[in-house]
């Protein structure tokens, strides 16, 4: 399963939430690869979920992605519940 956090450039705010996704994955015992990108580079990029604010992911809606769209990117909380409600539903 590849997961692709999205940001408006693709540098620091998708890297900490890179890493707090790959945190929240490693509790809930769940194997994934992760990156991060910017939302232009994001548009050609396969994964299986994409991750980020909504007022970004929203742009990657098409009806066939999956997006996690996150209100608060730096609340840990909701990511984990995120995470959880998505990647169980499948």
């Amino acid at each position: 399963m590849k997961l692709l956090v999205v940001c408006g450039n693709g540098l620091g705010s998708s890297f900490m939430v890179e890493m707090n996704v790959k945190k929240v994955l490693t509790e809930l015992g769940i194997d994934a690869e992760v990156s991060h990108t910017d939302l232009a580079t994001s548009k050609t990029e396969l994964a299986d979920y994409y991750i980020g604010s909504r007022d970004i992911i929203m742009n990657l809606d098409d009806g066939n992605r999956k997006i996690i769209p996150l209100t608060n990117l730096m609340d840990q909380q909701e990511l984990k519940e995120a995470l959880q409600k998505h990647l169980q539903e499948g």
